[in-house]
């Protein structure tokens, strides 16, 4: 009797990982769900891969935010209450689309003041020399 009892507890610990639901790899069973999610996971950057989206790396770390995304979203969180959640945790750089703000602000002008540079720069090469 006592060996038996212990096989079936064996047999319960080894069986519970199994038997928790894996929201890394397993889609939602709400299809509206499941597609907030995707395309949520297309718009948050892997910390690890940096510049691939958590939905096609193989990082480990990324099959975690993909599991913290379904749970949450399974939990009954909007997709934005996620996203926040989110940057709060790994900060702005997560987001493949940063929110404008004053942190942020030198992604935005950075770009145009090198385009802006650029241009003037170009324009000064090609102005016409004027002899003295």
């Amino acid at each position: 009797m006592r060996a038996r009892s212990m096989l079936v507890a064996l047999a319960l610990i080894v069986a519970s990982p199994a038997s928790a639901q894996d929201y890394a790899e397993e889609s939602l069973a709400d299809p509206v769900k499941e597609a907030q999610a995707v395309a949520l996971m297309d718009s948050i950057r892997c910390v690890v891969c940096q510049g691939q989206p958590i939905s096609g790396s193989n990082a480990d770390l990324a099959g975690d935010m993909r599991r913290m995304i379904r749970e949450r979203l399974a939990a009954g969180d909007s997709p934005e209450q996620v996203r926040a959640w989110l940057i709060g945790k790994y900060g702005d750089w997560v987001s493949f689309k940063p929110e404008v703000k004053g942190q942020t602000m030198p992604l935005w002008l950075v770009p145009l003041g090198a385009l802006v540079g650029g241009g003037w720069l170009v324009s000064r090469r090609l102005r016409p020399k004027v002899p003295t």
